[in-house]
């Protein structure tokens, strides 16, 4: 059977390469860090996997031993040559795609979550499953954004939640709407044509990635009369298919005028969008190619699309049906999470523009236990991602940022701290599976209260088991004598397993209050 798997993972592979060109080799990693497959593309040299282990492994060990890294999770890690992403596909399984430097791993993600996909059902196929090898090929615009190299940057997806979202299928008649509802509704298909009059509302419910998706699909009736009922039915409206005819150009040409349309009657800037080719099967009567369709992708984009995407599917055949849904509810999910994400991120750039307004230079340290992943610094750089950096100081024991507007960042690992200088500091501990906190940490503690001047800031995130006993970990710390005999604020707060947020909002606090003290 393991033969036979490994056939499959080289057909998938295979597929994922022709579909991607960003990424150079593909691995799938046991949760003992052991290889269970791994393809590269035919120019890439073996050298460079095996390379690649001496970055993969330490980074690995991070993501198995020290994060709740075992289910949905995401995480990326840049070097000066390459950059490499990981899913979790189970609890004992992770993918890891190693990827051109220069490309954007915000699309290659979008790709990487299909092709993981496709390795769990693989990983649990019984006999006589059949499992399609097959990507769906589909393109999007995203601006490729620049980060601090050598750290471990862990996303996720929102994941055990419920989703309920409202989207609309639109586009000219006999493009095949109505059946792209029911092939994914029903897996059915009929070939008598009848045109949708005025409405046709479905729901229908999938899994993706650990959450519970409800989509209220409402396939609208293309008719030009009923264009002054449409408006009413476009109102609250997350996300829209707008579908064209791959054997009929000027059903392609009209797509600019849907999405004219939909511009009139809502703001369509907050839509997620998929342009959808349809009737893929009937090869030897194409009138569209597949780059016509990633260009008008790209013109709708520059309008000022966020999350747009291009999809070729075949309602007769099945193809891509079910991939188009869950690319929708891809982008539905993370444009979620953007939405929650950038209210913290605005507040927190206003306060950091605030307080630099009023002083030079703000200077913010980060303290962690491994060089490899200071989850602060990553939070705050994913803030200040557009703003130039002067000057960037790499040694084995510490980094420094100096940027033009006056912000310096600084990251230190335990055993090396001078954070004379600095109007905060940020530490990161990791408590799971510890009875008793380390020495160490305390130590560290002491040396930063002595080293940091009066009316500065201090946060402590410590990482925890849900069976710690909080108060009593911070007992150890012992440190209130010290506190009293300065006057500085010092905050400890949890950093559960879901941290991303828990850290924005963490730095907020951290900014607000050394606002509020200069």
């Amino acid at each position: 059977m393991l033969k036979n798997l490994s056939l499959f993972f080289k057909e998938l592979c295979e597929n994922f390469f022709k579909v991607n060109q960003d990424t150079k080799a593909i691995m799938v990693y046991n949760i003992d860090k052991s290889v269970i497959f791994e393809e590269k593309r035919d120019y890439i040299d073996i050298e460079t996997i095996v390379d690649h282990s001496s970055i993969v492994n330490p980074v690995l060990g991070i993501l198995i031993d020290d994060f709740e890294f075992h289910q949905f999770g995401t995480a990326m890690f840049n070097t000066e040559e390459h950059q490499l992403l990981f899913i979790s596909i189970n609890k004992e399984t992770i993918l890891c795609l190693i990827i051109k430097a220069l490309a954007s791993v915000d699309k290659v993600n979008a790709y990487a979550y299909f092709l993981a996909e496709k390795i769990a059902q693989l990983l649990t196929m019984k006999e006589g499953d059949v499992i399609a090898l097959s990507i769906p090929k589909f393109d999007f615009e995203i601006k490729k954004k620049d980060v601090i190299k050598n750290q471990i940057y862990q996303t996720r997806l929102d994941q055990g939640k419920n989703f309920r979202y409202k989207f609309i299928i639109v586009g000219d008649s006999e493009a095949g709407k109505t059946s792209i509802v029911r092939r994914f509704t029903e897996n059915k298909f009929t070939h008598d044509y009848r045109a949708t009059i005025g409405l046709n509302i479905v729901s229908h419910n999938i899994e993706f990635f650990g959450n519970k998706v409800e989509l209220v699909i409402w396939d609208l009736g293309a008719q030009e009369y009923f264009k002054r009922i449409r408006k009413n039915y476009y109102q609250n409206s997350q996300a829209v298919f707008i579908v064209f005819d791959l054997t009929k150009k000027d059903t392609y040409n009209n797509i600019i005028n849907w999405y004219n349309e939909l511009d009139e009657f809502i703001k369509i800037q907050n839509l997620s969008i998929v342009i959808i080719g349809n009737k893929l099967d009937l090869k030897n009567q194409r009138k569209v190619d597949y780059q016509e369709g990633v260009d008008i992708t790209k013109i709708l984009s520059n309008k000022g699309i966020s999350t747009i995407s291009y999809i070729e599917t075949s309602a007769l055949s099945g193809e891509n049906i079910v991939d188009a849904f869950r690319l929708i509810s891809y982008h539905y999910i993370v444009k979620n999470k953007e939405y929650e994400e950038n209210a913290l991120k605005n507040d927190i750039y206003e306060n950091m523009n605030s307080i630099l307004s009023i002083k030079k230079k703000l200077i913010i340290s980060f303290i962690t236990e491994n060089n490899l992943w200071s989850p602060g610094l990553q939070a705050l750089n994913k803030i200040i991602v557009n703003l130039n950096l002067l000057i960037t100081k790499v040694e084995l024991n510490y980094q420094i940022y100096e940027y033009k507007n006056g912000l310096i960042l600084k990251n230190y690992i335990l055993d090396n701290i001078e954070i004379y200088d600095s109007d905060a500091v940020f530490l990161v501990f990791d408590a799971k599976n510890k009875t008793k906190i380390p020495s160490k940490w305390r130590e560290t503690m002491i040396k930063v209260i002595d080293q940091i001047k009066e009316k500065k800031v201090i946060l402590i995130g410590i990482q925890i088991d849900e069976d710690t006993n909080w108060s009593s970990l911070i007992e150890e710390f012992n440190i209130n004598d010290l506190i009293e005999k300065k006057m500085i604020s010092l905050l400890f707060f949890k950093i559960s397993k879901n941290y991303e947020m828990e850290i924005f909002e963490n730095l907020k606090l951290m900014f607000s209050t050394i606002e509020s003290i200069l």
